[in-house]
């Protein structure tokens, strides 16, 4: 029988903000961050790797845990590599970029591991979670840049904020994102402080110009720049599209949201039209998808691709099935799986991804779909109440995981196929602990969708319990 440690008195410890001290790291944390510990108490230190050494300075004293950064490193991992980006340990979503490839997939692997150890769904020490799926490449993969729009030392600045703050980080370049999605940010930027168009002041809440989004079509080649607005007043705008149709001949659809206010929420609810096409082309699996500005669609083409191959090894289709799509989204999934059943049917929340799904059906001359907007868990009763019997289930929710009510309709229904695909895997273990009532989980299978971020995904295969 193993002992219980005696308990520490972490109030006894006295530390303060400035206070410097030599730190082992031991492991990385959730968010990338290294983790030692000082007189036992946990220190989170940005920018260390295991097993290195670092003469670390405090910056923040919490009553359960110390945040600190590195004054000197002593002794260096020999999985550190040279970052491709110099704010990689500033901006937040590169996380991962200093520790090589391999330990990168490593790491992800233990996320699933940590999470499945911290929420105990039944049997977890059984699972067989699999070596994570590499990304074929680990940069220039990223099909979309959302970066804020403000002004550092009286110019335009566009990029990502430094980590847990509203600091803006000016981006000249990004290695992770895909190279015509910079040409095009860099470019409108120039135009912006050119017209003097004015861009947003969060501390006074003025100004037009909060964000710019830049999507590209890895298929056509085609891109989509959305300007996200204050205000649906567009100074200069008539000058700005003429010289974005002249400088930026690939970008084929202009469009503005407007988000007016103080709001963390990146997106509006009025949408203008503002030039060319009102969406571009995607492929994937051997479709054609035609993405709107708010479309959701994952940031690296090719290894969507790969997760949704993973997803229908799991659930083992056969062609009299009836596969509900669960957060169906524009159609991605159910879509791609559509030529092995009998029938998919799917919803979503967002009429316009719907709207966005159902044409996806008619322009790939896809019959056997069908497509509702609803919440799962109230469309699934209406469909079982007309009749509709199904055999399959995907779901692939926000990193909020499933609803509860959606759970206990699948706990309700028992479809004999189920495979739950997940970005979040805190989320997923917690779900997890109560699909297992009824559910074995067969295996899980991280892949790497960002490398250089922390971010997971995985696909679980579950079958009903015997």
């Amino acid at each position: 029988m193993v002992q219980s440690r005696p308990h520490r008195h972490h109030e006894n410890i006295t530390v303060a903000v400035g206070d410097r001290f030599p730190l082992t790291i031991r492991r990385l944390g959730v968010n990338g961050q290294g983790i030692g510990y000082f007189k036992h108490k946990v220190c989170f230190v940005p920018g260390t790797l295991p097993h290195e050494v670092a003469v670390v300075e405090v910056t923040a004293v919490h009553p359960r845990f110390l945040e600190a950064k590195v004054h000197r490193l002593r002794k260096t991992s020999r999985d550190r590599v040279e970052p491709r980006d110099a704010y990689a340990d500033i901006a937040g979503g590169f996380e991962l970029e200093k520790l090589a490839y391999p330990q990168q997939l490593q790491f992800k692997r233990q996320v699933v591991l940590d999470s499945l150890e911290k929420f105990k769904p039944y049997g977890y020490r059984a699972y067989d979670v699999r070596p994570t799926i590499a990304a074929p490449h680990q940069y220039g993969y990223r099909n979309k840049a959302t970066f804020q729009v403000r002004m550092i030392d009286g110019h335009v600045a566009a990029g990502l904020y430094k980590a847990h703050s509203h600091d803006l980080v000016d981006m000249k370049e990004c290695a992770v994102q895909m190279p015509a999605t910079m040409h095009v940010v860099r470019t409108v930027v120039n135009l912006i402080e050119q017209l003097s168009i004015p861009v947003y002041d969060e501390e006074h809440n003025s100004g037009i110009i909060k964000t710019l989004v830049v999507r590209e079509s890895r298929a056509t080649g085609e891109l989509q720049l959305t300007f996200i607005t204050n205000t649906a007043k567009l100074p200069h705008k008539h000058q700005l599209l003429e010289a974005i149709a002249e400088q930026l001949p690939e970008v084929v659809s202009v469009m503005q949201n407007v988000n007016p206010g103080d709001t963390p929420l990146v997106w509006g609810d009025k949408m203008i039209h503002l030039a060319g096409e009102e969406y571009i082309t995607e492929s994937l699996m051997g479709l054609d998808f035609k993405l709107s500005a708010r479309s959701f669609l994952q940031l690296n083409p090719e290894q969507t691709e790969t997760l949704y191959e993973e997803a229908a090894k799991a659930l083992e289709l056969s062609p009299n099935d009836t596969l509900i799509d669960a957060y169906a989204g524009i159609g991605t999934i159910g879509l791609s799986l559509a030529g092995q059943v009998k029938e998919v049917r799917g919803m979503e929340t967002i009429p316009e991804a719907v709207e966005d799904a159902k044409q996806n059906a008619e322009l790939n001359g896809i019959s056997n779909v069908h497509y509702e907007v609803g919440a799962a868990e109230d469309v699934i009763p209406k469909w079982r109440k007309e009749g509709h019997h199904f055999d399959a289930l995907v779901v692939d929710p926000p990193r909020t995981g499933l609803d509860n009510e959606l759970i206990e309709q699948i706990i309700k229904e028992r479809p004999a196929k189920f495979a739950y695909v997940s970005c979040n895997m805190a989320s997923l273990a917690r779900n997890l602990g109560r699909l297992t009532s009824v559910y074995h989980v067969d295996y899980i299978q991280p892949v790497d969708m960002m490398p250089q971020t922390t971010r997971c995904e995985a696909v679980v295969k579950l079958s009903l319990r015997k």
